[in-house]
């Protein structure tokens, strides 16, 4: 019984740290809606749900089970090369993690022969029970001082839950040059539990910062929806996901609430208070934003799975949020 009221206390002074600014937070801003924070881990208690601000009567995120949401997630896969693709463990890893999910964004694609994205999306589909598909970036790094450290990014999609709609497209940077890799921007249809297209599509917008100059890559990412948004006036719902070093040494708390993505326009899925790396430390580098609540589909559902210790699968572990396949209305 004292192992287990250690436990209870343990965990009670846990949730006091975490709910703590969040709610300071909330009091400050005088926000109401409701935000629900999931922290997944493996083999641990069950996940801690908390909900904060739960004034109003929608309970969409109780009410929809996993088939009736898109679980969309955003994975730094450290270093991915042939060096890695050739470790069937690691691969294995890293296949059952996607699989988690119904469509992954995935940045840190480094090889030059550009047979790693294909070899993967093989892998997935042998152990996946559906179809996968992929939309596959160039080679990012497009600009004469960026050229060293090119990278491909590739969004890997279930194909009974996503339908792409584009080939996706890089951010063209060749006159600003804002970007050491230049954002990743490819247009999705949900489709519904009945294997119907909705109607409803969004924009997926990754990029992987460059760390000295994370905070000035981030500050020009509005700039990025404002350009895609003004091109493509049929489409109204951008989410910005990736590896933007928004942590730790890289970028300050304070530095992020006076960037301009940090306009009340946009949400912020992934707080300041959350780890995302697997290495010691305490940094919130990948993030997830959107602009507004994505047609009243953002059920308000977001997590960090903590699937392994081990760096030599990824520094980083995959963060993911739900989005509702059918809209309220339907």
């Amino acid at each position: 019984m004292g192992d287990y009221n250690g436990y209870l206390q343990g965990l009670s002074l846990a949730a006091i740290l975490i709910l703590a600014p969040i709610a300071l937070q909330s009091l400050l801003t005088g926000d109401s809606a409701d935000v629900v924070y999931v922290l997944v881990e493996e083999d641990t208690p069950p996940p801690i749900i908390i909900i904060v601000n739960d004034s109003s009567n929608d309970a969409r995120e109780e009410e929809l089970n996993r088939s009736e949401v898109a679980r969309i997630a955003t994975f730094n896969i450290k270093i991915f090369g042939e060096t890695k693709m050739g470790k069937a463990d690691v691969v294995d890893v890293l296949v059952d993690t996607v699989l988690r999910y119904d469509l992954v964004a995935v940045q840190e694609i480094k090889d030059i022969d550009q047979t790693v994205p294909y070899d993967f999306l093989d892998a997935i589909n042998v152990k996946s029970n559906g179809t996968w598909s992929m939309v596959l970036s160039p080679r990012s790094g497009l600009q004469e001082d960026d050229q060293s450290s090119q990278e491909q990014y590739a969004f890997y999609y279930n194909t009974s839950v996503f339908r792409s709609m584009d080939n996706g497209t890089l951010h063209n940077d060749s006159v600003d040059d804002s970007f050491q890799r230049e954002p990743f921007i490819a247009q999705f249809e949900i489709i519904d539990v009945n294997g119907t297209g909705t109607g409803f599509d969004l924009s997926l917008i990754t990029v992987h910062t460059k760390p000295a100059e994370a905070l000035n890559e981030i500050n020009a990412l509005p700039d990025v929806i404002n350009s895609y948004l003004e091109n493509n006036t049929n489409e109204s719902e951008v989410v910005v996901l990736g590896d933007l070093n928004a942590a730790c040494s890289y970028v300050s708390s304070n530095e992020l609430s006076n960037s301009p993505l940090a306009d009340s326009k946009y949400t912020w899925l992934i707080e300041n208070n959350v780890d995302t790396t697997v290495a010691d430390g305490y940094c919130a580098y990948d993030r997830i934003i959107t602009n507004g609540d994505l047609d009243g589909r953002l059920v308000g559902t977001w997590g960090v799975d903590r699937l392994y210790d081990d760096s030599d699968i990824s520094d980083h572990f995959p963060v993911w949020f739900d989005v509702q396949r059918t809209s309220d209305a339907s």
